[in-house]
């Protein structure tokens, strides 16, 4: 009796603190779809509360024309709409992710918790962009804060990718796994935030008085960016595949003379 549960403690014990171990993929993606149903919710609910003029401030300064009322409150419309659609496009990139996942390990599911506390972010994000004035130095670094939730919110996805590749015959789809034409457009997909992120506050530092500018660009300019990088990923795989076989071909082709040749030719 002792022999068996020292045997059970230790087997407690490896499922505690090994990585590796499954984790239940579906309760990962129901998890992961709440936190972003609420994180969106949080953000309209902002937007509602403080964005709506008075109306007695619509008769008043704005002689009664609420386009007019509305467009005072452009620039912070501008940031809910970049933080709804940075979020949907994180959603989609989750989902896209865990698609081609077949099993989820601990270590995957400690990342997606990282990843989902930054999504968590985006409400802040999103009420520091909207809440500074223009061209001022708290608006800059509230931009750059954005900048870096935006990023650590990608990056952890990126880890999960990386992650599920160190294992990929159990972890991923065939047609997913390293050197495919998904995994190329998948690794392209969970790099661009990161990348964009990152150039955007380094951007930020160097043109500070364009920073705004800059974010909203960056916010309009990824999700155009997603419709062409399969695209991209599409036609530099061919282009590669016909380069190989060119080389092929002409390897082949040397062959095939080397075969026609006779002994003494090929000696000379």
């Amino acid at each position: 009796g002792q022999r068996g549960e020292e045997e059970e403690h230790h087997s407690l014990e490896t499922f505690t603190f090994y990585l590796s171990e499954p984790l239940s993929k579906e309760r990962v993606e129901a998890f992961s779809d709440g936190v972003y149903a609420i994180v969106a919710t949080l953000l309209i609910l902002d937007i509602c509360e403080d964005n709506v003029p008075d109306p007695r401030e619509v008769e008043e300064k704005f002689h009664g024309s609420l386009l007019e009322a509305l467009s005072e409150y452009g620039p912070n419309y501008l940031a809910y709409f970049g933080s709804f659609v940075t979020i949907g496009l994180l959603w989609f990139v989750h989902h896209s992710l865990f698609l081609y996942v077949t099993k989820a390990t601990r270590l995957m599911g400690l990342l997606n918790i990282l990843s989902l506390a930054f999504i968590g972010g985006l409400p802040l994000a999103y009420q520091l962009t909207s809440e500074f004035a223009e061209k001022s130095h708290n608006e800059i670094e509230a931009i750059q804060v954005s900048c870096v939730i935006t990023f650590f919110a990608s990056i952890f996805q990126f880890a999960i990718w990386t992650t599920a590749l160190l294992n990929e015959e159990e972890t991923l789809h065939a047609f997913a796994r390293y050197g495919g034409k998904e995994h190329a457009f998948m690794f392209a997909k969970l790099a661009l935030y990161p990348c964009v992120s990152l150039g955007v506050f380094f951007l930020t530092c160097l043109l500070s008085e364009f920073s705004t500018a800059i974010f909203h660009l960056m916010q309009i300019v990824i999700p155009f960016a997603f419709l062409a990088l399969r695209i991209f990923v599409r036609i530099s795989l061919t282009a590669i595949k016909s380069v190989m076989s060119l080389s092929r071909r002409k390897v082949v082709l040397l062959e095939e003379e080397e075969a026609c040749l006779s002994p003494n030719e090929t000696l000379s």
